[in-house]
């Protein structure tokens, strides 16, 4: 009987390991882009795009450009770093205040196997600080006989 238990818990402690290593495998850390530029594991980082360095080869469907820190005011003086994209552009991606990359270093710059577009929401301002106001909408809705 108790033979039954013992072979019982151990299949219970390998099944709870290797659930938690397959877990383990897919999580994906987010990183600062002085991490990320450095990483050899795949690694998710967010930055703002510098759109003086974007360049499109159609041929190859390569994407190069640039994103620096997402925190930062000014694109001078804030850590940068050089991203490669294989693949179809966003159609939203000149319009973009930020992009979330998912990849990881290969020497000089990032190559990024993914990437999520985060562009201005359409309720906000135009400044992107302010929300729409409620009062207002219905106002313009009234005045405008819809």
């Amino acid at each position: 009987m108790k033979a039954k238990y013992i072979i019982g818990g151990a299949i219970i402690v390998l099944f709870m390991v290797w659930g938690t290593s397959a877990f383990l495998k897919t999580t994906i850390q987010y990183v600062s882009i002085e991490q990320a530029a450095k990483a050899s594991s795949t690694v998710q980082v967010m930055g703002k795009i510098d759109f003086d360095k974007v360049n499109y080869n159609t041929e190859q469907s390569r994407l190069e450009f640039a994103i620096y820190d997402a925190e930062a005011e000014q694109k001078a003086g804030a850590v940068s770093m050089n991203v490669v994209y294989y693949g179809v552009v966003p159609g939203n991606f000149d319009q973009a205040t930020s992009v979330v990359l998912k990849g990881k270093s290969a020497g000089d710059h990032f190559v990024a196997e993914q990437m999520l577009v985060k562009c201005p929401s359409k309720y906000q301002g135009d400044d992107g600080k302010e929300y729409q106001d409620i009062k207002k909408h219905n106002e313009a809705v009234k005045e405008a006989g819809v």
